[in-house]
């Protein structure tokens, strides 16, 4: 297992969504404008002094799946990481939707971040973009495969995944689903609700950190300063729509939000 990157816990680990990447059904805005408006989110989580952040992109649904997101996306989100990375000494992570996740271990490597994360680790679902196939042991060897550097790069892993149908899988828990993602060699569970800004059920979280006890354990969606004691024993908190204008994901980072979450999970 990839050691930790973060020194506290729960970390806070704050979400930059990129804008709308090019060939992308709204993209709009030139490279240049890309750039700027995720330096801009980065500086404002740097002088709120989160413990990290994750760059995704979530502007670009309608998802395209796994290796068919195209070479335009990839090469963007690499430029974009390392503008962002250039101006942050935090640790950083990178997700490419949906499920690229081979993608986003590449531009880890070539951006020099710390961590991924992945969806469909094990098992399968059905999401909007239709069946995604477990990939851990593809992927485990793929880190392998790119080189030594890569061995550093944390991998994350999302299980029942928000945005899903999980039918098929009906007769395996959560619990007994992060037990498989932790026996095939996962370096951290992200549990969420069932949508972006979805509560986390606390139950759920509670079953998952008491059956995988020595991997460490995120929460991944609906984090807010209310709600943060429910989850006082996670590793961490990957946080988004609460921190945007009015609590909404699509709206601008809000720097007196970011900050005060960070002062909230300080006093846990």
């Amino acid at each position: 297992m990839t050691p930790s990157p973060f020194a506290n816990q729960p970390a806070v680990i704050g979400m930059i969504h990129l804008g709308a990447l090019p060939g992308t059904p709204r993209a709009t805005k030139t490279l240049k404008d890309l750039i700027s408006d995720a330096v801009r989110e980065a500086v404002i989580y740097r002088d709120a002094q989160v413990d990290g952040v994750i760059l995704e992109n979530m502007h670009d649904r309608p998802y395209l799946k796994g290796g068919n997101v195209g070479p335009e996306i990839v090469a963007t989100m690499t430029r974009l990481v390392v503008e962002v990375r250039s101006v942050l000494t935090c640790p950083c992570g990178v997700q490419v939707l949906a499920g690229a996740n081979e993608a986003a271990i590449a531009i880890a490597l070539a951006a020099n971040l710390d961590f991924v994360r992945v969806e469909g680790f094990v098992y399968g679902h059905v999401a909007d973009e239709g069946w995604i196939g477990a990939c851990a042991g593809d992927l485990l060897r793929y880190r392998t495969r790119i080189g030594s550097e890569a061995e550093a790069i944390s991998i994350w892993a999302d299980i029942k995944k928000k945005y899903s149908a999980h039918a098929v899988t009906s007769d395996i828990s959560l619990a007994d689903t992060a037990q498989t993602a932790a026996y095939n060699l996962c370096d951290a569970i992200i549990v969420t609700g069932g949508h972006t800004a979805a509560p986390t059920d606390p139950n759920d979280f509670k079953a998952v950190r008491a059956i995988t006890p020595k991997t460490p354990v995120y929460i991944g969606s609906g984090i807010t300063i209310e709600n943060i004691a429910d989850y006082r024993d996670a590793s961490g908190f990957i946080v988004g729509s609460s921190l945007k204008e009015k609590g909404h994901w699509e709206n601008p980072l809000c720097r007196d939000r970011v900050k005060a979450m960070v002062e909230a999970v300080r006093t846990l």
